[in-house]
C-alpha cells in the first residue's frame, strides 16, 4: 500500500512539474520609449507598442519627416483611418497617436506616414492579437473529435460512462485493500 502511495504522489508531482514546465508565460506589454531606439533606421516608422489587443492606443514615429515637418498617417489597414503626426520633443522626430478598433481581426498590418513637406512614404508593421499584457482568451466551445465528450448531448451516455468509472475506481480500491491485507488477489 505504501508502494503504491508513493508511485502515485510520484506520478501526481511528475505531471504538476511538467504543467507548470509546460504552460505558457504572460507578461504585460513593454513600452518602449517614444522615439527612435538605438540602432533603428531613421527612416522607418517606429510602432509602439508593435503588438497589441483590439481597442489599444498606438503610438507611431519616425525621423524621416525632420523636426519641424509634420505628416499624415494612414491606418485604414487595420481599421482606424487616418491621423495627424506633428513634431515632438525628441530630435528632428514627428510622432502620432491612433485606437485599433475593438473590431480589429488579428494579423499583421502595414501603417504608413506620408511627410508633408517631401512627400516621403515610410511604413512599419503593427501586429494584432487576441492577447493583451496579462488578459488571456480562453477557447469557447465544443472539440469535433468524432469520439463523443463528457458532456454531449446525451444524458444518458453520460450517466453510463460516469457509473463506468465509478465501478473501475471502486473495484480498483477493493483490490489494493485486498492485496494490502495479504488475501491475495
Amino acid at each position: 500500500m505504501r508502494r503504491t502511495a508513493r508511485l502515485l504522489t510520484g506520478t501526481a508531482l511528475a505531471v504538476a512539474a511538467a504543467g507548470t514546465l509546460a504552460a505558457p508565460a504572460y507578461a504585460g506589454e513593454a513600452v518602449a520609449p517614444v522615439g527612435r531606439p538605438h540602432g533603428a533606421p531613421a527612416g522607418s516608422l517606429e510602432v509602439y507598442p508593435s503588438s497589441v489587443a483590439p481597442g489599444t492606443q498606438v503610438t507611431v514615429n519616425t525621423a524621416a519627416c525632420g523636426g519641424e515637418g509634420t505628416a499624415d498617417g494612414d491606418s485604414t489597414a487595420v481599421g482606424a483611418g487616418r491621423f495627424a503626426l506633428a513634431p515632438s520633443t525628441h530630435e528632428r522626430e514627428v510622432i502620432g497617436r491612433f485606437r485599433v478598433p475593438p473590431s480589429a481581426q488579428p494579423g499583421t498590418y502595414e501603417i504608413v506616414a506620408t511627410c508633408a513637406e517631401s512627400g516621403r512614404r515610410v511604413t512599419g508593421d503593427l501586429v494584432v492579437t487576441l492577447v493583451s499584457g496579462s488578459q488571456q482568451v480562453y477557447p469557447r466551445g465544443s472539440v469535433k473529435t468524432g469520439i463523443g465528450g463528457a458532456l454531449g448531448p446525451d444524458p444518458v451516455q453520460t450517466a453510463a460512462g460516469v457509473t463506468a468509472l465509478a465501478v473501475a475506481a471502486a473495484g480498483g480500491t477493493w483490490l489494493l485493500h485486498r492485496r494490502a491485507r495479504g488475501d491475495g488477489i
